[in-house]
């Protein structure tokens, strides 16, 4: 019984240091991007805490019921961003463009629920073949790895200082991490994640020194409601909110299918029945509370998988305990002021090298079915589009609508897109054959391979 319960409370510490790493830096990119001043990004970094901390709870309680937390979106995050840039180009005030932003989470939100309640989700799980699904993990872990490359080297958020001890030290909690999933025994290779983010802060702050810690106005904080004003809407943003809720599917379908397969592979059981439509609704619930309490709108991560796997989290109490818990750090400032001083060279570090099993997932889902020359080739136009795209300049899609510059200028939605596209349009060809007097249509390449193989 004791085992048990410091097995959960280390790993409640470990899954707390997953959602406070996938939390912490959104809000700095925001807070630059819109001018917000110190206390307003600090409170934007609290609504965070405590929008991720409800959504990842009511995912697992009542949506997908897996170890999937929920974070700030990719597209979001891209939407903010461009919509920021916009409206200091245009000299529109930045308070606005959030309310703007407040009234397209809600949209999308409702989409996502509206889409989910009537079961157009599940007939979309349909299109979602192992090879589309294995196509959006292998992108996603090859994008994200730049992302987190750059945050161990220290060229992110606009920052291109680059300190060689630091870069050293994030290394080295890489090799940590990676060495303990692959080599440790026990509780070594349960809690690779955090232990090699505890050495790696330990290293970090001998090495930098430690930063004062910001001091607070009040012992207790609660979250405010539309802290950027009510929600606005106008026409641009309505159609970017439609576009937005149809790409949150394939997130919701992915990082399902993805925890599903590392599960299965370890023999647990899951309740599959009605599982895509819950968490569809939960995440639209969740995309609409980002909204009400004026924050980058979340949805399920897709890391999540590559985190399991690397760990062996399988069981809930633990997410429900750092769910919890990260609930509680949200409401005291001198809490989230002190997680804020976490080192970004270590967190990313960490998460890359946990990332670093979702190529694997990826391929594993592709590997499914059998890779004949028709597969082959969607999976290679798919990873070289995926891939170039991430190397456009941006100025490319200036032209085009906001949501649509996310999209085609995101390596991850160009390359599933593609695969989605060629894997349906593209039917396998198939041909006639005689079998003792019946006709049997049989795939063309499985026929090639049975004339191969008799020669």
């Amino acid at each position: 019984m004791k085992k048990l319960k410091l097995e959960t409370g280390v790993g409640s510490l470990q899954w707390f240091v997953f959602l406070l790493v996938n939390s912490i830096t959104l809000p700095i990119i925001i807070g630059e991007v819109y001018q917000l001043s110190m206390t307003e990004t600090s409170e934007l970094m609290q609504r965070t805490f405590f929008v991720v901390g409800i959504a990842s709870l009511l995912a697992g309680w009542l949506g997908h019921r897996l170890p999937i937390p929920e974070g700030p979106a990719g597209i979001w995050l891209g939407i903010f961003v461009l919509m920021g840039q916009m409206a200091a180009a245009q000299g529109i005030e930045q308070t606005a463009a959030l309310q703007l932003l407040q009234g397209g989470m809600l949209t999308a939100g409702a989409i996502l629920i509206i889409m989910s309640a009537t079961g157009w989700i599940n007939s979309m799980m349909k299109l979602f073949t192992p090879l589309v699904n294995g196509v959006y993990l292998m992108m996603l872990g090859l994008q994200l790895s730049g992302v987190f490359l750059n945050g161990m080297i220290g060229v992110t958020n606009n920052s291109t200082e680059v300190h060689m001890g630091n870069i050293m030290i994030a290394f080295s909690v890489f090799f940590i991490v990676l060495g303990l999933s692959i080599w440790g025994k026990g509780w070594l290779k349960s809690y690779n994640v955090l232990i090699g983010i505890v050495i790696g802060c330990i290293l970090f702050f001998l090495t930098n020194g430690t930063e004062p810690i910001p001091e607070s106005s009040s012992l207790l904080l609660l979250p405010n409601l539309f802290a950027w004003g009510l929600p606005q809407l106008n026409t641009g943003m309505i159609v970017s909110s439609i576009i937005a809720g149809f790409v949150l599917v394939p997130n919701v379908i992915a990082s399902v299918s993805a925890m599903q397969q590392v599960l299965k592979e370890n023999k647990k059981e899951i309740n599959e029945n009605g599982q895509i439509k819950r968490a569809g609704i939960t995440s639209g619930i969740s995309s609409m509370l980002s909204a009400v309490f004026s924050t980058v709108g979340v949805v399920p991560f897709s890391i999540a998988a590559g985190f399991v796997r690397m760990t062996g989290q399988y069981r809930m109490a633990p997410f429900f305990i750092a769910c919890l818990t990260l609930i509680v750090v949200s409401l005291f400032p001198a809490a989230y002021s002190v997680l804020a001083l976490l080192p970004e060279p270590v967190a990313y570090a960490a998460m890359l090298a946990a990332f670093t099993q979702m190529v694997g997932i990826g391929l594993s889902s592709v590997l499914k079915e059998t890779l004949d020359q028709r597969r082959l080739t969607i999976l290679g136009i798919a990873l070289s589009l995926g891939t170039g795209s991430m190397f456009l300049p941006k100025v490319v899609f200036y032209e085009l609508p906001t949501v649509l510059q996310y999209v085609l200028s995101n390596g991850v939605m160009v390359g599933m897109l593609t695969a989605l596209i060629l894997e349906h349009c593209w039917r396998p060809v198939k041909e006639k054959t005689v079998d003792k007097g019946r006709v049997r249509l049989i795939p063309l390449n499985q026929s090639q391979f049975n004339r191969d193989s008799n020669l």
